[in-house]
């Protein structure tokens, strides 16, 4: 069996369709195309369903890439081991973390740890749901709640604080709130549908001083929290908002500052192969200097 050809035919399960998969393999479409097609071949079956809108894989298109991912994750692994054998951080370091603590946090402070290690490399994926680390979707991950996989190692990274927050424009045009029951009279953003929540109970700010677990209405819900922060900003009305995300934001004010939601942990995860990889090591150890930064 032609190696390059499995390799292609793996990208191209993962991307879902031929054209999405020539981002990654810098390769045409047809001349993926024709790779594909020669496996079939090779193999004398039928590895994909072609239809409209991509592709799907047939049942032994299914246990192919099955098999390809497996050869594909322990060769990475190999190639981790040997390039950090000089026991000198180097080499490629993907890191997946939730949109909001990506873009607001975490992105301004790796100019300073490239820097410190000018032979690697930094890949941030930012994603509201969680990758897979075990097959190497990324090599670390900043998750919003705790991992439930055992054979990840895990370790609280921060504690996420969150208030109600509305725009100076909104506030004043419908009163600043003095009290609870002063919010049954305002406008709410919610988080909605299509991506994990950031918090275990994400309307917690809709039932504040509701009677019989009651919720207030929405106007709109977003299912992003930089989206929810937007929509504040300008003057849709009110929603709860982590409050690292509203340091230095324009048009953003505190509403009932007393009054705080749940505590959300953030969590530093990254699988056992890679516990004693350098550039592992040096991220890690990095993250936890700026943690002292952390003031929210």
């Amino acid at each position: 069996m032609d190696w390059d050809k499995l390799k292609i035919f793996h990208a191209v399960a993962e991307a879902g369709s031929f054209t999405s998969a020539t981002v990654n393999l810098n390769l045409s479409q047809s001349a993926i195309s024709r790779q594909i097609q020669s496996l079939e071949e090779d193999l004398k079956v039928k590895l994909f369903e072609r239809h409209a809108r991509g592709l799907t894989l047939t049942e032994n298109g299914e246990y192919v890439f099955k098999t390809a991912h497996e050869v594909i994750s322990k060769l990475r692994e190999v190639e981790t081991s040997l390039g950090d054998k000089k026991n000198k951080p180097s080499g490629k370091l993907t890191v997946t973390t939730f949109v909001s603590f990506g873009t607001t946090w975490l992105t301004p402070r790796i100019q300073e740890f490239m820097q410190l290690n000018p032979e690697m490399e930094v890949e941030l994926i930012f994603d509201d749901k969680e990758l897979d680390l075990s097959t190497r979707q990324a090599d670390i991950g900043i998750w919003a709640r705790r991992p439930k996989q055992l054979n990840y190692i895990q370790k609280k990274l921060i504690d996420i604080n969150y208030h109600i927050y509305g725009s100076p424009k909104y506030l004043e045009k419908y009163g600043y709130p003095k009290k609870l029951s002063d919010l049954n009279q305002h406008k709410f953003i919610s988080f909605g549908k299509g991506a994990p929540s950031p918090v275990f109970n994400p309307d917690w700010a809709l039932k504040l001083g509701m009677k019989d677990n009651k919720k207030r209405k929405t106007v709109m819900k977003v299912n992003s929290v930089y989206g929810l922060l937007l929509a504040v900003q300008s003057g849709v009305g009110l929603a709860a908002l982590p409050d690292y995300l509203t340091v230095k934001q324009p048009n953003i004010v505190k509403v009932l500052p007393s009054i705080e939601g749940p505590i959300t942990e953030a969590h530093f995860v990254y699988p056992q192969s890679l516990k004693n990889v350098a550039r592992v090591q040096a991220f890690r150890n990095f993250l936890y200097s700026k943690i002292s930064e952390w003031e929210f």
